[in-house]
């Protein structure tokens, strides 16, 4: 069982690895979050690398994403599955352009979480918008 920091970053670290290619930009932009979102306050940073240990060795099983899922929506309470949601899609925009693997994986969770069509066309304008390059 996850608790909701783990799940957040579950949630980070499946669409960084939903092309099957996680950059330097998404892992820096998964550190950076970690670091500074108000939600990961208590959460110890050394355990970081062991979160995402798991989440990877979960996604390499047979229904891993499906499961994956499953557990972030268990862990995360109903406040912060737009946070859930709103981290993913900035972790989709950290490389310049999301991929369509991880737009798919980003509906998936859309659904999964039961957010309003409306709240994640906002969510996922705010993320282009921040990760925007001139």
């Amino acid at each position: 069982m996850l608790d909701p920091h783990s799940a957040l970053i579950y949630t980070m670290v499946i669409v960084s690895a939903a092309d099957r290619d996680m950059t330097d930009d998404e892992l820096e932009v998964i550190g950076e979050i970690v670091g500074h979102l108000p939600v990961f306050r208590s959460f110890d940073r050394q355990q970081l690398s062991e979160v995402l240990k798991a989440c990877t060795e979960l996604l390499g099983h047979d229904n891993g994403l499906g499961e994956a899922l499953t557990q972030i929506k268990a862990a995360l309470p109903a406040n912060l599955r737009e946070t859930a949601y709103a981290v993913a899609c900035d972790v989709a925009a950290a490389d310049g352009e999301a991929s369509q693997e991880e737009l798919r994986v980003l509906e998936m969770m859309r659904h999964r979480f039961s957010i309003d069509r409306l709240i994640a066309a906002g969510i996922e304008r705010g993320a282009r918008a921040r990760f925007q390059t001139l």
